[in-house]
């Protein structure tokens, strides 16, 4: 019984018994239908989706055992033969290497515990989890020492068969082929021993690939040249020279396999380099911070031991060590590495600051709020590692190639062969094996399938550097091709902390204005909105103490209720008061400042029923979000401002920004439908935003943008993460996101080109007019180059200006 992959392809899966349950969630999952599958300690998990899968292959023993008895949870069948085991490097691991989870770079879907090789495609699969330190690659070591030792071995064969006469080595054919015997054995069968097992491991899989090919091209070589070394006369007479040998071609055979373990350790050593982003990341983050005692004194402690809440002293030229608050002091904080601005930005007492960001000037002392896994180095680092692993939709193109491609070419290695045998000059079936040698070994889909992935990995890479964060490869792909880009405008365009102006409290009020602050500041202090934070913080500043709410209750895009002091509390926009009966006084529509550089947001305020007062709050407009804004529009991105507050407001940031289309007073649910709307005019829309009313839209459009200032939930569903919160990341982001397509179509373009060109010459086509032929060592050099080729230039990426 067979799963499949993303591309069709069979999978191999366990046989046993009909169902497994998975180990995260505990539900019923039938094999042939498992989403994930993971091997641990020798046994096969299978999972309902791929997070069980992920959460499962980082902490096996957390759902393996239950707590406090040491007793395993499940019992599940062992592996079937085959199937996603090891197989390229020594079969011994320690065991540290099982407890890492590796997966493939073509096909994330493989996850297994410890290094191996793919199922599918048979390349080395890598780690999932990047360490700050370069960790030991067994894979890599294993080639790079095969390597070496069948190089020293192939070189005097090669010599040998090549030159051997003009250097006066004038030996029988029985003695030369002896020796050539000797020293290719050992490169092929160990040097070339992991071709051989994935090339095996392909035939049971029924999942050909490159080492199908490799397998099928030196296995042919060097059996042909054992059969032709002791029994030259099962060859036909035409095939024989005139002392009766037989042609071999162990030199051919060991050479092929040398370039392709060359080509291997090249190409292990550059995906290494694909995690330099990553790890240039983690390795922002100090291994100590300086922790003040309660008694005031200092000691230095590892990073691991700061809890939530403690106090830390930063000096000039370190880095900080977790995200928190300045309590005492002020400086200027270089954030460049989590922001993309070289520019460092000042901070002072109640500011918050950032873990792996730099000190540059003053000493200060913080208050430690989100260590380890929660602090936003930590996070962009996650976000960062699973983009690298998504796929774009480009790959579907690759991937349906690809899937055809070895059958056709072993197709044509076939037709090639017999071709030569009976059309082809003497000796026929000489030129017939070299023939069909060279196109098995020259038609590599490894660069193929390493096309788009290398070159997502490393964009992904790069915009993490830039303050870009990419969620997965569709988003980034899509984002090239986008027409509209509808902003929010509070918190995108503007600052986002808006401020209390003033407050008019309305004739007939029973409550004065320091009453009515302090009771809609009570209510507001349950809800996360900007507006809701400025009306608490105004009550804060006056040293106003605000009282417990009941039967709380937002409203998204509207307002807030709850009761105070037994009195029952509305605030919210004109239109959410006047939907629960609360009609406002004549002539208190509140105006918008004329010619000012901050826009007006009123907050209206009900007491029982009636209504008591109003809120004026200024927000004042991002200085980078005009000149993005006129640059977006440059590139003929059509710009729509998108808001839920009222009309006057929203003209008033729009005029300052230029923008022409405005639509305002929408709800949540409206925002979503804007976007679906646009789109049915097909357009392609990117929604910018940060607030927890924009998520539908967000969610909505073809490309999410969250302001990286914003709410969990914003940032939940956007496909791309602006860490700043300034709308010129959207800028570069565009940039980041051609240049990957380009870059992928020129790797797509060089592998096809390659194939097309490369085949036809191994195969002969082109001897009868120009008399090319195509020696398998160059046909397998050519193949290695193609691989590290693509690769090469996807890192380029690395250095994309942004």
């Amino acid at each position: 019984m067979n799963s499949q992959d993303a591309s069709g392809r069979s999978l191999p899966v366990l046989q046993g018994p009909a169902k497994h349950k998975d180990p995260v969630c505990g539900m019923t999952v039938a094999p042939e239908k498992a989403a994930g599958k993971v091997e641990h300690a020798g046994k096969a998990y299978y999972f309902c989706s791929k997070s069980c899968a992920e959460r499962f292959s980082r902490e096996p023993q957390k759902f393996l055992v239950v707590p406090g008895t040491g007793e395993m949870k499940h019992s599940p069948a062992p592996a079937e033969h085959g199937a996603m085991q090891h197989t390229g490097a020594d079969a011994s691991r320690t065991a540290d290497e099982k407890k890492v989870s590796y997966t493939c770079p073509m096909h994330p879907q493989i996850i297994q515990i410890g290094p191996g090789s793919c199922p599918i495609c048979g390349m080395a699969l890598e780690p999932m989890d990047v360490f700050a330190e370069v960790e030991a690659d067994p894979e890599y070591d294993s080639m790079r020492l095969r390597f070496w030792v069948s190089a020293a071995l192939s070189l005097p064969v090669l010599l040998l068969s090549m030159v051997g006469e003009s250097l006066g080595l004038h030996l029988a054919p029985q003695v030369r082929n002896a020796i050539e015997f000797s020293l290719a054995t050992p490169v092929v069968l160990w040097g070339g021993w992991p071709f051989f097992v994935r090339f095996w491991s392909s035939l049971l899989n029924r999942s050909p690939n490159m080492f199908t090919l490799i397998g099928l091209g030196t296995g042919a070589a060097y059996l042909d040249s054992v059969l032709a070394s002791f029994f030259p006369q099962i060859f036909p007479a035409s095939s024989r020279g005139m002392d009766g040998a037989a042609p071999v071609y162990f030199e051919a055979a060991a050479v092929i396999t040398t370039l392709v373990l060359l080509g291997q350790v090249l190409e292990l050593r550059a995906r290494q380099r694909t995690s330099g982003a990553i790890r240039a990341l983690l390795n922002l983050a100090p291994q100590q911070a300086h922790l003040l005692a309660p008694d005031a004194t200092e000691r230095d402690v590892p990073l691991d031991q700061v809890k939530r809440g403690d106090r830390l002293r930063v000096r000039p030229g370190e880095r900080i060590a977790v995200d928190g608050t300045i309590r005492e002091g002020a400086s200027a904080v270089d954030e460049s590495m989590v922001t993309g601005e070289p520019m460092p930005v000042e901070k002072s007492t109640g500011v918050r600051v950032t873990g792996g960001t730099l000190n540059t000037s003053g000493s200060f002392i913080m208050e430690a709020e989100r260590i380890g896994s929660e602090t936003m180095l930590a996070q962009i680092v996650k976000l960062v590692s699973e983009a690298q692993r998504s796929r774009a939709p480009m790959q579907r193109l690759a991937d349906r190639v690809a899937s055809y491609f070895v059958p056709a070419v072993i197709v044509i290695a076939v037709l090639a062969f017999f071709g030569w045998i009976l059309f082809g000059p003497e000796p026929r079936f000489a030129h017939a094996l070299v023939a069909a040698v060279s196109v098995l070994i020259i038609a590599c889909p490894c660069a193929l399938g390493l096309a788009t992935p290398m070159s997502i990995m490393v964009a992904v890479g790069r915009g993490a550097h830039a303050g870009v964060l990419v969620r997965n490869a569709e988003a980034l792909e899509t984002l090239a091709k986008v027409d509209t880009l509808v902003v929010d405008k509070t918190g995108t365009l503007t600052e986002g902390k808006p401020q209390v102006g003033n407050i008019v409290v309305f004739e007939g009020s029973d409550v004065s204005r320091e009453q009515l602050l302090r009771l809609v500041a009570s209510v507001e202090r349950a809800s996360e909105h900007p507006l809701a934070k400025a009306i608490v913080r105004a009550a804060e500043d006056e040293k106003l103490l605000t009282q417990s709410v009941e039967e709380f209750r937002a409203t998204p895009g509207g307002g807030a209720e709850g009761k105070v002091a037994g009195r029952h509390l509305l605030a919210g926009s004109a239109k959410f008061l006047k939907e629960r009966g609360v009609q406002l006084p004549a002539g208190k529509s509140m105006g918008v400042l004329a010619g000012g550089a901050a826009s007006i947001t009123v907050v209206y305020a009900a007491i029982d029923g009636k209504p008591a007062g109003a809120f004026l709050l200024t927000d004042k407009v991002k200085s980078s979000s005009a000149g993005a804004i006129q640059q977006l529009k440059a590139e003929g991105v059509r710009v729509v401002m998108l808001t839920g507050d009222r009309a006057e407001t929203a003209q008033s940031v729009a005029s300052q920004l230029q923008i022409e289309e405005i639509k305002a007073e929408v709800r949540p649910e409206g925002k979503s439908e804007i976007i679906k709307n646009l789109k049915k005019e097909g357009r392609i829309v990117a929604m910018a935003g940060d607030g927890i009313n924009d998520a539908p839209a967000l969610a909505a459009a073809d490309v999410g943008i969250a302001m990286g200032t914003g709410t969990d939930v914003a940032i939940e569903n956007a496909g791309i993460t602006l860490v700043k919160g300034d709308l010129r990341g959207i800028v570069r982001a565009r940039k980041l996101s051609r240049a990957t397509i380009r870059n992928i179509r020129q790797n797509l373009g060089f592998a096809f080109l390659y194939n097309v060109i490369g085949i036809p010459v191994a195969a002969g086509v082109f001897y009868p007019l120009f008399g090319w032929l195509l020696s398998p060592m160059l046909a397998s050099a050519a193949m290695s180059f193609s691989s590290v080729s693509v690769i090469a230039n996807a890192l380029r990426l690395r250095k994309a200006s942004l």
